[in-house]
């Protein structure tokens, strides 16, 4: 008699990144953050002045406080860590 097992192969990642807003972390990037985050499968998480929240929620993402000027660091980890990082940081980068 013979058995044979599956093995799966799970890759985790994650990175962190400090990011500089031109604008204040309002509706409109806070919105753009939680569609862009909730395309991800990786588990993200923004962190402000000690506070971090899942950024699928715009409203979490708003009660950062995040100003003009402020850092905030991005932290993924799962299969698309980088990729999820990336994306919000480059709206981040950009927010209005």
């Amino acid at each position: 008699m013979s058995s044979s097992s599956e093995t799966t192969t799970t890759t985790t990642a994650s990175h962190e990144i400090a990011v500089v807003l031109p604008a204040n972390l309002h509706a409109r990037p806070a919105g753009q953050l939680a569609r862009a985050a909730a395309g991800f499968t990786s588990a993200i998480q923004l962190e402000h002045s000690g506070r971090t929240v899942n950024p699928t929620g715009v409203l979490a993402v708003m009660a950062l406080g995040a100003t003009a000027g402020s850092t905030v660091t991005v932290r993924a980890e799962g299969p698309d860590a980088e990729q999820a990082v990336t994306a919000l940081t480059d709206i981040l980068a950009t927010a209005e």
